[in-house]
């Protein structure tokens, strides 16, 4: 999935796997990814996207099926459980992306948690993302 090149993408590192996530306003996203993904473009909608890799030494890091959950808390203390669906590009890239409604300047408190699916014990990543829609 191509996002902006001005997006900053985050990334933490777990042992063997490096979960890397941002979230961005969804009309980032251009009009054919968009389509092709069924991404709602707009300025009051966030979409949260989480990957899963597993580097394999000096080569190309590998996708990694995985479960994830994710909730969002904005500074008023409203919670959201935000639903993520799996994208699946077929050409090795596995995405997990999700969308919800945000205001100007609304700061949200991410929790995404990560569950690959060869492993028993879940990968935790938080982070902090104010949105803009005017």
């Amino acid at each position: 999935m191509a996002s902006s090149p001005s997006v900053a993408q985050q990334a933490q590192k777990f042992g063997d796997y490096v979960v890397h996530y941002n979230a961005l306003s969804s009309s980032l996203i251009t009009p054919e990814v968009a389509k092709a993904y069924g991404i709602r473009r707009s300025d009051s909608r966030a979409l949260i996207n989480i990957s899963v890799l597993k580097p394999a030494g000096e080569q190309t890091a590998t996708a990694v099926k995985a479960a994830v959950t994710t909730t969002g808390r904005n500074l008023t203390g409203q919670t959201r459980k935000i639903e993520m669906r799996e994208i699946d590009d077929g050409d090795g890239a596995i995405y997990y992306i999700g969308e919800l409604s945000v205001r100007n300047m609304e700061t949200f408190d991410f929790t995404v948690v990560v569950l690959p699916e060869d492993q028993s014990k879940p990968l935790n990543v938080k982070f902090r993302q104010q949105f803009y829609t005017e």
